[in-house]
């Protein structure tokens, strides 16, 4: 059975995204076979073989996510932040 501790552990390990597969390389080596996170508070459970599982605290208090998005706009957003950082 893998803890959080093991898996805080190795996540304290990802500086960047090129971090990211050798992180998850570890945690399946601690027999995690999957895993959710949600956005309403980026707490993570974690799923391992025979229904072994763990949950991690929550980040952050409840987000307030909405019920209806609009698409569109969503995507025109993205572009303006992504010329914001093209300018910096």
């Amino acid at each position: 059975m893998f803890t959080i501790e093991q898996i805080e552990n190795a996540h304290s390990k990802v500086k960047s995204a090129a971090d990211f597969p050798n992180y998850i390389q570890e945690i399946k080596k601690f027999g995690v076979t999957s895993f959710e996170t949600w956005v309403k508070d980026s707490h993570t459970e974690y799923f391992g073989k025979e229904g072994s599982n763990t949950v991690s605290k929550a980040q952050y208090e409840d987000l307030m996510i909405g019920e209806n998005s609009d698409e569109e706009v969503f995507v025109e957003y993205l572009k303006r932040i992504k010329k914001v950082k093209q300018t910096i």
